[in-house]
């Protein structure tokens, strides 16, 4: 069996496992793909500064994030179709993540639903909201998220209008995928994933078909979904989709200091600064060089979480010493679960885990709580110098 030291280990297991149009879907942004690599490489340009003789016994990466106790400062971001990724793919990732003690967040576009994933688990999840135009539908997919016990929301905010994923269009993205003569050849050749497709019962997008109005099948889904995203969102109807719910919300897709200040009027309890794992703005800031005017902005006044380009524990370490309270992992754990299931799932964590914990000893520090931006060497233009 593969020694897996690293997430890249799995994502080379994961290629060879799942079919490529869903390995596209996860790794690959928008138009000319600037913002998704730059979400990588940008990581690299802080350093750490390595400390000696400071006593690195009984380390702690322990943390609070929405008043709850976690194994450290990440949760399974929301990501779409995870269960296409692999057979029930969000009950296996939610399993692994409670069985870590980290946080899951379950996306509106999976394929498991709200109640599938509650049945499978025990302790609340978070679960993620689109800011879409159909109100009936979003009050019952919200009254559901409550009936599921969900600890929070997280209303995606970045996401009016679809960037363009050239990939996902020449592949012909779908769940399942159309038997056309390209993906039946592919499927053919990952006998793991078909197999484990054979032998279930979630095909579909569980949240939304049978849920909402004239949405019954695979067609009636693809004209709706084309239709039912609010291109009219305003901070007045962001401040509706908040007061649906009367437990903690976040708001995912903030990439600018005016825009986080807006999320503090509106009552939200936490932001995650985030562009979509370069998915939408092709051509923005990376979401680590957004990080610090953020935290200058709101900081002090609210949660800031972070997301997009998270791939080891030094990645975690970093957003984490720049002020994040805490990280959400997508890719990272998305190669694992197509590589491996919820095993596959549970390796990503313990190796962002190890990761983070021996980077944070050797930075001199022993608390994650302690970490702060002493530990990082960040070039004074990281920022950048805009006309």
């Amino acid at each position: 069996m593969t020694v897996i030291t690293e997430i890249e280990d799995l994502r080379r297991i994961y290629k060879r496992r799942v079919p490529k149009m869903f390995y596209d879907y996860a790794e690959t942004g928008s138009w000319t793909q600037q913002t998704f690599r730059e979400n990588t490489t940008d990581f690299a340009k802080i350093r750490l500064r390595q400390r000696i003789a400071k006593d690195m016994a009984g380390r702690s990466t322990r943390c609070r994030m929405l008043g709850e106790e976690w194994a450290m400062p990440v949760a399974l971001a929301p990501v779409g179709l995870c269960g296409m990724q692999h057979a029930d793919g969000e009950i296996k990732a939610a399993r692994a993540a409670e069985k870590f003690g980290v946080p899951f967040t379950l996306s509106t576009m999976s394929i498991c639903s709200i109640e599938d994933v509650a049945e499978h688990t025990e302790k609340p999840f978070w679960f993620q909201v689109y800011t879409l135009k159909d109100d009936d539908f979003m009050r019952r997919l919200i009254a559901r998220a409550k009936d599921a016990k969900c600890s929070a929301i997280v209303i995606t905010v970045d996401l009016q209008v679809m960037g363009q994923r050239h990939k996902d269009l020449k592949n012909g993205l779908s769940a399942p995928p159309k038997p056309t003569p390209a993906a039946i050849l592919d499927v053919m050749t990952k006998w793991r994933w078909a197999l484990g497709m054979a032998q279930t019962k979630r095909r579909f997008f569980g949240n939304i078909v049978g849920h909402a109005k004239g949405v019954s099948n695979a067609a009636s889904l693809s004209s709706w979904t084309a239709e039912a995203f609010d291109q009219s969102l305003d901070w007045e109807r962001i401040k509706e989709l908040r007061d649906m719910w009367d437990g903690p919300v976040i708001l995912k897709g903030i990439l600018d200091a005016e825009d986080a200040k807006q999320a503090l009027n509106v009552g939200a309890d936490a932001i995650v600064v985030s562009n979509h794992g370069g998915r939408q703005l092709d051509g923005a800031l990376s979401s680590i060089r957004a990080l610090p005017s953020i935290m200058d902005a709101v900081g002090d006044k609210m949660e800031v979480h972070f997301d997009s380009g998270i791939r080891s524990g030094q990645d975690v370490l970093k957003a984490r010493a720049l002020g994040a309270t805490g990280t959400m992992i997508g890719r990272a754990f998305v190669y694992g679960l197509g590589a491996m299931g919820e095993e596959g799932v549970t390796k990503a964590l313990e190796v962002i885990h190890k990761e983070l914990d021996t980077s944070m000893a050797l930075c001199g520090k022993r608390d994650i709580n302690d970490v702060d931006r002493d530990i990082l060497l960040v070039p004074e233009d990281f920022e950048g110098r805009w006309a």
